[in-house]
């Protein structure tokens, strides 16, 4: 039962991306089907249960984050759910502020027809304004920019959470040795394949994402987000206002 729901879950959230183009959906079920990011968050309940949350997606991509959160309710909701993972986050809204324009038309033309509870804009993650949020969620985009604008994106994210309210912020450790070295190859591989220039890259060891982030004010969990990759990638659970 447990594979055939996860296969369900897959088809679900990638079918959106049909409407969007060949690339917007290969992009899509290669991305969801072997990043175990997205099972991960689901399996061990990561954002917050209860009530219905709000979701910021920071560098969201073509949405995917949205289209797995909207569609996995949906599948715990039939009970159509692999057996063992905590249940389905209620999800109220996912918003996603991601740089580039290509993605964020993929975005729109996927899910905008299906769903009234995701939407999507052009924007700079340091710029922005970060609507109030539940939980938010950054995923191998903050080392894209210098120290100081990472630091200045985390106190925003700070400012529009609740307490209580969930960062998951995925980090390469760059203490990582030769996995680290693996990751920013692909990183930079994936870039240019969705047409994207390669950018300089500001990267921090994990004890030094870990300080950075509990002064303040968050508590940090980390947890190893690589398995059948050989990749250095740590999910950094970060709960506001629990240090």
């Amino acid at each position: 039962m447990s594979s055939e729901a996860i296969r369900q879950l897959l088809n679900t959230a990638c079918n959106p991306y049909r409407q969007a183009g060949r690339f917007a959906w290969h992009f899509s079920h290669g991305k969801l089907s072997r990043d175990p990011v997205f099972k991960g968050m689901l399996e061990l309940g990561l954002l917050p249960d209860g009530n219905e949350i709000k979701v910021l997606d920071i560098g969201c991509g073509q949405g995917l984050l949205a289209s797995w959160l909207l569609s996995a309710q949906e599948q715990c909701a039939k009970g159509e759910w692999p057996s063992g993972w905590s249940a389905a986050p209620a999800i109220a809204h996912v918003h996603g502020i991601e740089l580039m324009p290509r993605d964020v038309e993929r975005a729109q033309r996927a899910l905008q027809p299906v769903t009234a509870r995701a939407s999507f804009e052009v924007g700079n993650m340091c710029t922005a304004q970060f609507p109030p949020s539940d939980a938010v969620v950054i995923l191998d985009v903050l080392h894209y920019v210098d120290f100081p604008a990472q630091d200045e994106v985390l106190r925003k994210v700070h400012g529009c959470l609740p307490e209580n309210g969930v960062l998951l912020l995925r980090v390469g450790d760059a203490a990582g040795g030769l996995p680290f070295k693996i990751s920013n190859w692909v990183d930079n591989i994936v870039t240019s394949i969705r047409g994207h220039k390669t950018l300089p890259t500001f990267c921090r060891t994990l004890a030094d994402w870990q300080r950075n982030i509990t002064a303040l004010g968050f508590s940090v969990q980390s947890i190893p987000m690589n398995i059948g990759t050989p990749f250095a990638n740590i999910l950094l659970v970060c709960k506001k206002g629990a240090v």
